[in-house]
């Protein structure tokens, strides 16, 4: 009896060994309650389900545009990635002042990553990420995050403008096109900047040929419809919205107009919102960027900095045309691929300031 109680005694006092053992040689696992600077596993906080989430702006899932992007790169991590439906979330920010604490939700809750989806919510992240060390965070359109945990998901727009300018001033009956931008700033100029050239490099003059109006706002598609009609009634033809939401107004108008008369979309395939009306859609590849972060954040390869989508990458570009391709003559769409490949090669640098347009030289074709 003795030697067995110290045989027991024995086993005891090593096991308490082995465990104390093994808690000192654990590193502490990543979380909300993680001691700052750990990196919590590819597979997940805490080795629970990797887990990520998108911060929509205000329009909401269902603007057909930037947020719907955004929302489709989640939709794809869903399946090809294996979060499904518990390891994918979204949210629709309401008003600006939703952000801070849409951001904090879902950090606070441990995911992975998180997507703060446009520039607006840039002072609400640089308050919500160094709170977070063990979360990764991506925001859409930001400038240059200083935070190792932040990653700013950019694009050349101009470069896709660029060609959006070129196909509408080519197309134009009346030598006149327009454009409807949302809120105005630098990000929406350099959408402006770019389609000018475009035109510009069709022989255009940008001041003179080329309507421009903003609504003040991502969301009022009746503010689009009417800007529209107004550059509709001075003479535009084609008109470009990079408006978010409100864009759609736009394309209202160019369907209500009939036939001759077009819009070009934005972020999202547009093409289908009216079939024939809308010439082609500048594209904006807000669910690769996304689909990519989830992915690299997974793998445990996340980049923090400035992450940068272009024309050569497949960033951004023009739709297919699947309902107007048939209206664009052969040498056009030939002219098309040719200035393209010369984006794409650094041959043509299209400008990302409207005053930089003027000194822009157009390429001979």
């Amino acid at each position: 009896m003795k030697q067995s109680s110290y045989r027991v005694a024995k086993f005891g006092v090593l096991a308490a060994i082995v465990a104390l053992a093994g808690c000192l040689s654990t590193p502490p696992q990543g979380g909300v309650n993680a001691t700052p600077g750990t990196t919590p596993p590819a597979g997940g906080v805490s080795g629970k389900p990797f887990r990520a989430a998108l911060v929509l702006d205000t329009g909401g899932v269902d603007d057909k545009s930037f947020n719907a992007a955004a929302y489709a790169g989640l939709t794809k991590a869903k399946t090809e990635l294996g979060l499904g439906d518990k390891g994918a979330a979204m949210v629709e920010s309401k008003t600006p002042s939703d952000y801070k604490s849409n951001l904090t939700n879902y950090a606070t809750q441990g995911y992975d990553v998180v997507f703060a989806v446009g520039f607006k919510m840039q002072d609400a992240l640089k308050e919500v990420a160094p709170q977070f060390p063990n979360v990764k965070f991506a925001i859409v359109d930001g400038s240059d995050p200083k935070e190792p945990n932040c990653s700013a998901l950019q694009f050349k727009e101009e470069q896709g403008c660029f060609l959006a300018g070129f196909l509408a001033a080519s197309m134009s009956k009346t030598k006149k096109i327009g454009f409807v931008g949302g809120e105005e700033g630098d990000l929406i100029k350099k959408f402006e900047a770019g389609y000018r050239a475009g035109a510009k490099a069709a022989g255009f003059d940008p001041d003179k040929q080329v309507l421009r109006s903003y609504t003040g706002d991502w969301n009022d598609t009746a503010k689009g419809r009417s800007n529209a009609d107004l550059e509709f009634g001075n003479g535009a033809d084609i008109i470009f919205a990079a408006a978010g939401k409100a864009g759609l107004g736009v394309i209202t108008a160019a369907e209500a107009k009939g036939k001759g008369y077009y819009a070009i979309g934005v972020d999202q395939d547009q093409d289908a919102v009216s079939k024939g009306r809308v010439l082609t859609s500048m594209v904006k590849h807000v669910d690769t960027a996304v689909f990519d972060t989830i992915s690299r954040v997974k793998e445990g390869k996340f980049q923090a900095g400035a992450n940068v989508y272009d024309l050569k990458q497949g960033g951004v570009g023009l739709s297919e045309m699947q309902f107007t391709k048939q209206d664009v003559p052969a040498e056009l769409l030939a002219k098309l691929d040719k200035l393209k490949k010369m984006v794409e090669d650094g041959k043509i640098v299209p400008p990302t300031k409207l005053e930089d347009v003027k000194s822009f030289s157009p390429p001979k074709l």
